[in-house]
């Protein structure tokens, strides 16, 4: 649930969000979202993101609305809406899967083929407390279609660089399907990925969300770009892609 109570935010908090902002007009504003910090919610009594919107609040206590979500540990481009009108716009148009998104992730090696449509529908199961999607046949109870799409862009025998993109907007889907080709994302403990590579450790889920283009509330299309931040783009050049 989104807090309608003002968060109380320190001015390190204010400095950090607003240097995330890689956008901003009358009706978005979009951000470049760090690794390790939750979009909403989250069981870390930690500020969320949603929270740190409170920092570009009006004078009549109306703030931004993200419009969707990033996993906490995946890095990129989020997109808030400033009014209430864009808001609604944008909720329609994501809907309508009018928003077009494009990941990269580091994987150990290249998937086979090398590009692809991945058609393979998920189910949300609860585990304890964690919740984690699983690979289902179309017609298993709680099933929901889903479809990504991926590209290899360059590949070694240390590993292998690879564009996605959803064609769905499932939880997890990206890892859940790579995982399904037998190719998980380096870092990512909770669908098999390797948690280390052959120059290190990987400091975190390797899946960075580089480019989101969407239709704009005051007509066409507006795409927003997010360069990898240092730790994927190290990892990157360390092995050799």
């Amino acid at each position: 649930m989104t807090t309608r109570q003002p968060v109380a935010l320190s001015e390190d908090e204010i400095a950090a969000v607003r240097s995330w902002v890689i956008h901003e007009d009358a009706h978005v504003i979009a951000f470049s979202k760090p690794s390790g910090l939750s979009s909403q919610g989250g069981r870390i009594q930690a500020h969320t993101l949603d929270d740190l919107l409170w920092a570009f609040a009006r004078s009549n206590g109306k703030r931004p609305e993200l419009v969707h979500r990033l996993d906490r540990d995946t890095s990129g481009v989020i997109l808030a809406a400033k009014t209430k009108p864009a808001a609604g716009f944008l909720g329609k148009a994501l809907q309508m899967r009018r928003f077009r998104k494009q990941y990269l992730a580091l994987l150990s090696a290249a998937p086979e083929p090398a590009s692809g449509t991945i058609d393979a529908p998920l189910r949300r199961e609860e585990i304890g407390r964690e919740s984690y999607m699983r690979v289902v046949a179309f017609d298993a109870p709680g099933a929901q279609g889903s479809q990504s799409r991926y590209r290899t862009l360059a590949a070694n025998d240390q590993g292998a660089v690879v564009e996605l993109e959803p064609l769905t907007g499932r939880m997890h889907q990206l890892r859940v399907h790579m995982a399904h080709l037998g190719r998980p994302l380096i870092g990512d403990v909770r669908y098999g990925g390797a948690l280390t590579t052959e120059v290190g450790p990987a400091p975190r889920l390797m899946l960075h969300a580089a480019k989101l283009s969407f239709p704009h509330p005051e007509g066409g299309t507006t795409t927003v770009e997010a360069p990898p931040p240092a730790d994927f783009a190290r990892l990157r050049s360390a092995l050799g892609l």
